[in-house]
């Protein structure tokens, strides 16, 4: 059963995938394959960022999608780093959802998607040349496909990145991009 904080990047990757609109019954569902789904409750201190790396960089390689990983791997850290540090603020109002990765791989595309219970939606910020932070969703911008925002006034909000996935291992021959065996 997927949970109601993962169902829009379910659609989302719906979409990517070609398979929209879903169908009303899994039986006539028109998915070239069902989506792989792996979900994690990380937690709200430091090291749950590393464990978090490990669990997408393991569930990559056990979905046989290594060709982006340490892409994905990156943005996964961006992502949850920005909840960790951003939505989990107390206020009379917030509540206390736990954060959540999520990783959806719906055919030829890997989803990451961090939810988490503020519903401030988060905007790539000019960074100063002389603060450590305020990049993350730039790089979030930079290393993706496609990246974004849904929210629910109950829940919070996901952010989440798609990443098209060449396939690994390339063709013998070629190099880690087809373009490089060309001569691009």
């Amino acid at each position: 059963m997927v949970g109601q904080w993962l169902a829009p990047v379910l659609e989302m990757a719906a979409m990517a995938s070609g398979n929209w609109p879903l169908a009303p019954r899994p039986a006539r569902s028109r998915w070239t394959c069902y989506p792989r789904i792996a979900t994690r409750r990380p937690g709200t201190d430091a090291s749950c960022v590393s464990v978090a790396r490990d669990f997408t960089t393991a569930t990559l390689r056990r979905w046989e999608m290594t060709g982006r990983a340490d892409d994905v791997v990156t943005v996964v850290s961006e992502l949850l780093t920005n909840a960790l540090r951003h939505a989990l603020a107390p206020g009379p109002d917030q509540p206390r959802w736990p954060i959540r990765l999520g990783l959806l791989q719906p055919g030829d595309c890997v989803l990451c998607a961090v939810a988490d219970p503020s519903g401030k939606v988060p905007v790539p910020q000019e960074p100063d040349l002389f603060t450590e932070g305020g990049r993350g969703l730039h790089i979030v911008a930079g290393l993706s496909d496609l990246w974004g925002v849904t929210t629910s006034s109950q829940t919070g909000k996901v952010v989440w990145a798609m990443f098209s996935a060449p396939p690994w291992p390339p063709p013998a021959g070629q190099g880690r991009w087809p373009a490089q065996a060309a001569g691009a």
